[in-house]
């Protein structure tokens, strides 16, 4: 299992990668290998401002459907337009091409309750 030690990580198995105040943020490989066969990402945030914690869209699988968190407080940017018609990008590659939206950072500072690649390994047990 992979867990990119440039990457933030929370609670609910995002990942963001932060670049200035900009962020790209996906889920966790330990989360879509729980998951199992992703197919489907629905994400209707674009353009709004999501509060850390808050629902942001949802990635279904073939046997669950899972709400996806917001890891910090941001407006969605952008979607990933790949998603649409290969979901399983994500399956694939959870760090790279299955990416599932852009932020920007509305406050740095909730950067800093989010765990780093060892306390995110910690937390799953691996």
């Amino acid at each position: 299992m992979n867990f990119p030690e440039n990457l933030k990580y929370s609670k609910d198995h995002e990942w963001i990668l932060v670049e200035g105040d900009k962020a790209t943020i996906g889920i966790s490989d330990f989360a879509q290998s729980e998951l199992g066969e992703i197919v489907y990402v629905d994400v209707t945030s674009e353009g709004e401002t999501v509060d850390k914690d808050e629902v942001f869209g949802s990635i279904e699988a073939v046997k669950t459907v899972s709400d996806l968190m917001m890891p910090v407080t941001g407006e969605v940017l952008e979607l990933n337009p790949e998603l649409d018609d290969n979901p399983e990008l994500v399956n694939k590659d959870p760090y790279g091409d299955g990416w599932i939206i852009k932020v920007t950072i509305e406050d740095e500072k909730e950067l800093d309750e989010l765990m780093d690649a060892a306390a995110y390994k910690e937390f799953i047990g691996k």
